[in-house]
């Protein structure tokens, strides 16, 4: 079993949640680092860029998940595209407990920002507000 940590599209109640079967841990944590949150493009995907020290503590969920499920996700994600997400191990703190725990995350190398339109800096938080703009990727 594999913790991820979700901030975005993921998140339970969330566009992409379908693709998201695993078990929420109780409570909600945050990156123990801070990372510059964006939604970018045209489709407004969130993108957490992976320049640890700068932008906000970013929140989310963790779930636990089966090999089956990370490979679904990781598929979402698209990993081994070019331009697709990375998945990175990172350490999150449950903001109920404080306890701290090392997840995996998906973000995206500071360098996939040129050429990109950002549309909005978010301030750690990704909100339905947000998803509402979101456009998945068969929808464009």
């Amino acid at each position: 079993m594999h913790k991820v940590f979700v901030f975005g599209t993921l998140k339970e109640g969330f566009p992409n949640f379908k693709t998201n079967k695993g078990i929420r841990y109780r409570g909600d944590f945050k990156t123990k680092e801070r990372y510059p949150l964006y939604l970018v493009g045209e489709r407004f995907s969130p993108w957490l860029v992976l320049l640890s020290g700068e932008g906000y503590p970013v929140k989310g969920q963790v779930f636990e998940v089966s090999d089956d499920v990370l490979a679904e996700m990781d598929a979402l994600e698209r990993i081994t595209a070019v331009d697709g997400y990375r998945k990175v191990s990172v350490p999150v703190i449950c903001l109920e407990s404080g306890d701290e725990i090392n997840v995996l995350a998906y973000g995206k190398p500071p360098e996939m920002l040129q050429g990109v339109e950002v549309m909005q800096e978010l301030a750690g938080e990704y909100g339905l507000e947000h998803a509402a703009l979101y456009r998945s990727r068969s929808a464009t």
